[in-house]
């Protein structure tokens, strides 16, 4: 059967449209590291600003399931804190058999002066683990402020005094600060998942989260790292029960304290995550998981993404141009800048040296990341300590 071949000139025509959308793509992406650029420099500038010598009673509190990578030391930052205020560590643990157990109470020997309790957390409210302890927890809590972080977050003695103070800063439009969160750098592990992960966080979550910080007049989100809150504004938004079969819970808890009528301020402390080994496979279920909780929790946000892609959008526009002059300089721009985009937050704001280490992969990174954004499409499945779940409007629900 004889094949008749689509005419030269369709051909060229549908090459040149394509060509086109890459190069409208890649042109939105350097509007987006300009956007990056300005919210860097507005971040920068708040941190001249001195901090009110407010100092509350803080419990500060700790979820565990497990041990992390270098938990203990992570630990034991939080036991070093150079801070005026009362302040008590809460750990809370599902049993008394859970690892974790063991380096608290390891913990407990080695600070004695420290205020370090262990709260076992017998139920089971839901799906998220982790808010289920941190919903017996808090009723734990001495302290009407709660500073909630992952047991891997490692911090500087000067971390309470640089959190804490930004609830007494002036009001905005009669909102008080509800809640105070931190952003992160990653400590990775020599693997290339590991090493991969690292450098998405400093050069594009960070990125991310400093440009909606800075478009939406303040963050509406929280961040993992640190979620400090009043107990009057997790009154205000309901607790945290509801958030039991959440998958982005910081997410959701810092969304519903700004619907509450509070604000969310940045602190100027960044913290550091330790961050596992991982296997190029389970860098990929990671970032999978990860990416389908955001793109249920911050739809509109997670389209918008597209725009940021522009490293693998400027090497698809070469490569739908025949390499043409014009495609190969429009590149050459956005690899200088995707660079320039990635040293200024990772290195000049997180003090990432990995980030500098690990700057070759950025292209890499970035191929892999726009996959990730497709593929997260293609179903609702997401893996979570070691257990499947199903999305559905933010909310796991266990797969049978």
């Amino acid at each position: 059967m004889m094949q008749i071949p689509y005419p030269a000139h369709a051909v060229s025509l549908t090459s040149q449209w394509i060509a086109g959308l890459f190069t409208v793509l890649t042109l939105a992406a350097l509007v987006y590291a300009i956007l990056v650029f300005r919210a860097a420099r507005a971040y920068a500038r708040s941190l001249r600003v001195p901090l009110p010598d407010f100092y509350p009673a803080v419990s500060i509190l700790k979820p565990v399931k497990g041990v992390d990578p270098e938990m203990y030391a992570a630990f034991a930052s939080h036991c070093r804190q150079d801070y005026p205020g009362e302040h008590e560590i809460l750990f809370g643990a599902g049993s008394m058999e859970d690892p974790a157990v063991a380096l608290i109470q390891r913990l407990q020997g080695e600070f004695p002066d420290q205020p370090i309790r262990l709260v076992l957390c017998p139920q089971n409210l839901g799906a998220n683990g982790k808010v289920g302890n941190l919903v017996q927890m808090v009723a734990e809590a001495r302290y009407d402020h709660l500073l909630i972080n992952d047991s891997d977050i490692r911090v500087s003695p000067h971390y309470l005094r640089n959190v804490m103070p930004a609830f007494a800063t002036a009001s905005d439009n009669g909102r008080s600060v509800g809640m105070v969160t931190a952003l992160y750098r990653g400590h990775s592990h020599k693997t290339l998942g590991s090493r991969l992960e690292a450098l998405g966080i400093s050069t594009d979550f960070m990125p991310g989260a400093l440009t909606a910080r800075w478009l939406e007049k303040g963050l509406r989100f929280g961040l993992g790292s640190t979620l400090a809150v009043t107990r009057e504004a997790l009154n205000a938004m309901g607790g945290l029960r509801p958030l039991a079969d959440h998958l982005a819970d910081d997410y959701e808890l810092g969304a519903r304290i700004v619907q509450a009528g509070y604000r969310i301020e940045v602190a100027r402390e960044v913290v550091e995550t330790s961050l596992p080994a991982y296997t190029f496979p389970e860098f990929l279920a990671h970032q999978l998981r990860w990416a389908r909780g955001v793109r249920d929790a911050r739809p509109f946000g997670y389209f918008g993404l597209l725009m940021t892609f522009g490293l693998p959008w400027a090497m698809a526009n070469v490569v739908a141009s025949a390499a043409s002059l014009d495609s190969i300089a429009l590149l050459s721009v956005m690899l200088c800048v995707r660079f320039a985009m990635a040293l200024s937050v990772g290195v000049g704001v997180l003090v990432d040296h990995g980030a500098l280490r690990d700057l070759w992969l950025l292209p890499l990174r970035d191929v892999v990341a726009l996959g990730v954004w497709f593929w997260s499409f293609a179903d609702d499945a997401v893996v979570w300590r070691g257990e499947r779940f199903r999305l559905r409007r933010g909310k796991l629900v266990r797969k049978l």
